[in-house]
């Protein structure tokens, strides 16, 4: 099982729009990006300087006045980021001034964190199925893993962010809801015409306590709380 290229595409997306997070991300996994803690903190000056205050190449005196970290250090970890290519420096013309400009760019770097997320998420559904499921039968598992991301983002119509997955990965093994149950679940909010994760997440737990296992349970569920 592989993330296709849209998948991870929209893991960037949610990086460079802001609708990730990405100090939280980063503060969770920026050790297995190979990112030692003062590389880590930098970064997210970098990320805060441009997001928050619109300046797109602090000096490394600016950074430095933020940072526990002598001025040389700062340098150097500049350099490494920029040599291993975690960030890059753009060139261009602002085309109302024509006054040349440089910028950091962090694509390169989101576009780690993004690899890194859907090989974790892949990781950890392959291993769930691996304990209950082997040969022929387990291939035929995974895909049917990965084809409940692919239901709700059809449903949704974009790419689910990392923290929609995670919602599904708890439901899976944490609730250890069916697969079947959690369709049921967003078919019936998409007949309602709420399709959030909220909604879907009340409808699972209000179907667990009634104890409710299966979609013909569900189903049966519904057709009589509609005829109240």
């Amino acid at each position: 099982m592989s993330y296709q290229p849209a998948y991870i595409q929209g893991l960037l997306d949610g990086f460079l729009k802001g609708t990730v997070s990405v100090p939280y991300f980063l503060l969770q996994h920026y050790a297995k990006l190979n990112l030692n803690e003062t590389e880590m903190l930098l970064i997210l000056q970098l990320y805060a300087f441009q997001d928050k205050e619109n300046k797109d190449f602090p000096t490394p005196d600016e950074i430095k006045a933020r940072m526990h970290a002598p001025l040389e250090l700062v340098i150097k970890s500049l350099q490494r980021l920029i040599k291993e290519q975690y960030i890059q420096i753009d060139d261009g013309v602002d085309p109302l001034t024509g006054v040349q400009y440089e910028k950091y760019n962090l694509r390169p770097l989101f576009e780690r964190m993004a690899r890194l997320y859907a090989d974790h998420a892949q990781g950890d559904h392959a291993s769930a199925v691996s304990h209950t499921e082997t040969g022929d039968r387990g291939n035929e598992t995974v895909q049917r893993v990965d084809s409940i991301y692919k239901i709700f983002e059809q449903e949704f119509g974009r790419p689910l962010s990392p923290m929609e997955l995670e919602t599904i990965s708890q439901w899976l093994d944490r609730d250890s809801y069916s697969e079947p149950l959690i369709l049921a679940a967003l078919k019936e909010a998409v007949f309602s015409g709420k399709v959030h994760f909220r909604y879907i997440d009340r409808i699972l737990l209000e179907w667990s306590r009634n104890r409710i296992t299966t979609p013909e349970q569900a189903k049966e569920y519904v057709q009589k709380f509609r005829g109240r």
